[in-house]
């Protein structure tokens, strides 16, 4: 009986890795952004004549597919341990988190084991422990650092702007934000003044702070500072513009955000309704519910049911999450 539920679970990993492989890229949009990827070649040299022109408005608009260029290419970096932790603004290093997990999944595992006393369900927590919390923790870190950042960046563009109006150098501007800004912003301006001070050039430290936040507006504020550098320019106007572009791509996002907050309020009432009726059914007669745990096909059943589950879970987030 052990070895059929086994293999059930085996057939339904099997299912789930061919609905990731195969299904996952149209549902994600990966399909959808290597097609606008395709229609953009050519399109440099028109969004250069654009930004030559005058108008603030082509400027403008040839800066936004610029940004959605570089947010493409983002996406497809490869992120490394080091550089995840890096980002969630953790001080760990890879040696600590790996020790940390590792601790942490054998503790889950030896809890389940003495609360449950089966051997395949402890290994199984063990696993999770070790390999889904820390990592699903790490991202939730990640992540929201670098909203934060996005957030807060704009603000910081802002104050470069106004100071190199004002006749200031562009690294006493970064000064400013290092002292006044707000997190995480000023920790990641505080690292490019530091870089500086030990020899490294301007261009050179925004460079690395490129890598630290991988976002587009981060790397379309480097490549603003380092051609201003090399060939010079007028860099407030420039600074501007994106600052602009960044502004309205926020207030896009909420839009987006608030049109969609009734589809995920309505999906998430959809996601939690069978586990909220069978824990009131268990509640009020557990008889009728105890078949489903107590025999191997009523086991069975719980898998896919919930594996199931979490396929229409995963496609209902994917439809409502919509990619900026």
């Amino acid at each position: 009986m052990d070895r059929q539920i086994i293999v059930v679970a085996l057939i339904g990993v099997a299912v789930a890795g061919l609905m990731y492989a195969f299904v996952y890229p149209y549902l994600s949009g990966d399909i959808k952004a290597q097609k606008r990827q395709a229609a953009l070649v050519g399109g440099p040299s028109d969004r250069a004549a654009n930004t030559r022109v005058g108008d603030p408005a082509k400027r403008r608009k040839a800066i936004a597919d610029s940004l959605k260029e570089v947010e493409d290419r983002n996406k497809k970096q490869r992120v490394t341990l080091e550089q995840s932790i890096a980002q969630a603004g953790l001080t760990w290093s890879k040696t600590a988190f790996l020790a940390g997990s590792v601790g942490f999944g054998l503790l889950v595992g030896f809890l389940v084991f003495v609360v449950n006393g089966d051997m395949l369900v402890a290994l199984g927590a063990a696993a999770v422990g070790i390999f889904g919390l820390p990592n699903w923790m790490l991202s939730f870190l990640r992540k929201r650092r670098i909203m934060k950042f996005v957030d807060e960046f704009p603000g910081a563009i802002e104050v470069i702007i106004r100071g190199v109006k004002a006749g200031l150098p562009v690294a006493d501007c970064f000064r400013i934000i290092a002292s006044e800004g707000q997190e995480p912003v000023r920790s990641e301006f505080r690292r490019i003044v530091e870089s500086q001070a030990i020899g490294l050039s301007l261009g050179e430290a925004v460079d690395r702070f490129t890598e630290r936040v991988p976002v587009a507006e981060v790397s379309f504020f480097s490549i603003v500072i380092n051609i201003q550098q090399k060939s010079g320019g007028n860099l407030s106007e420039t600074l501007s513009n994106l600052s602009g572009v960044l502004r309205d791509r926020k207030k896009m996002k909420g839009k987006v955000q608030a049109m969609s907050s009734e589809a995920k309020a309505s999906a998430g009432i959809i996601g939690s309704l069978p586990f909220l009726v069978g824990g009131a059914v268990f509640f009020t007669t557990p008889s009728y519910m105890m078949i489903l745990f107590t025999t191997t096909i009523g086991k069975i059943i719980i898998g896919v049911c919930l594996l199931w589950m979490a396929m229409g879970v995963f496609i209902m987030r994917k439809m409502i999450n919509f990619d900026m």
